[in-house]
């Protein structure tokens, strides 16, 4: 498995591509917080805090990680190269996983530039260093949660079409609708509370800082469960 991690993230950064992709996802977060006036605008907030950050990163990642996973096997299958990969003495599940990880760990790379946003609040605090850790921190860990999620959601997408635009098509229509549609459904569900079936509200939860083994448990089911059908689909078209 670690050599697959190994030659998608040398395979990513081989190219201009992954540059960009991760150049993108930190301008446009650096230009909504601190450029643009607005909503987002730290400066503007007059609060020492990152919420507009963590209000903003799952929209941006919903588009980012579909971006990056969508080559994992639509590529491979494109070239050729899929069957090649699987007569390799090396477990279809490893291969899967190894792809899966591949891909998190570039986007946990592209986050990490933002850890310097927490240098700043904490510079703009008053007195210095005022800002809720707690509530950071644990946004992080959301942002991290949500990552794995959304980053399983593309690993399977790039399973089901050759042509890596569809494959991302369905990857952002996918983590969308379990990000917000329970969410934007709640207004229509007769009294029914379906917002926490959706990652959203599992998110919100996580960001206020308390780590609730329910939220833990639904994002890993989430990872887990199109991890699995990832490797049906694959083991299905072999």
């Amino acid at each position: 498995m670690i050599p697959i991690i190994k030659r998608e993230i040398n395979s990513f950064f081989s190219s201009p591509v992954g540059y960009m992709v991760i150049g993108i996802f930190l301008v446009i977060n650096g230009l909504f917080l601190w450029v643009f006036t607005g909503d987002y605008n730290i400066l503007d907030a007059g609060f020492a805090d990152l919420a507009a950050f963590f209000e903003l990163a799952p929209w941006v990642l919903l588009f980012l990680i579909p971006a990056v996973t969508m080559r994992a096997f639509s590529d491979e299958k494109k070239m050729g190269t899929l069957e090649l990969l699987l007569t390799k003495p090396i477990s279809l599940r490893n291969v899967v996983l190894g792809k899966y990880f591949g891909s998190v760990v570039l986007i946990c790379l592209a986050l990490l530039p933002t850890l310097l946003y927490i240098f700043t609040i904490s510079s703009l605090g008053n007195p210095s260093g005022n800002f809720d850790v707690g509530s950071t921190l644990g946004s992080y860990i959301g942002l991290l949660f949500l990552i794995m999620a959304y980053a399983a959601i593309g690993v399977f997408a790039s399973t089901l079409s050759k042509n890596q635009i569809v494959a991302f098509i369905i990857a952002v229509f996918l983590c969308f609708l379990l990000y917000y549609g329970f969410e934007g459904l709640g207004a229509f569900s007769g009294g029914f509370d379906i917002t926490s079936i959706g990652m959203k509200a599992h998110f919100d939860s996580v960001a206020r800082g308390v780590l609730d083994t329910r939220d833990i448990i639904y994002f890993m089911s989430i990872s887990a469960l199109f991890i699995a059908l990832t490797i049906f689909n694959l083991k299905r078209r072999s």
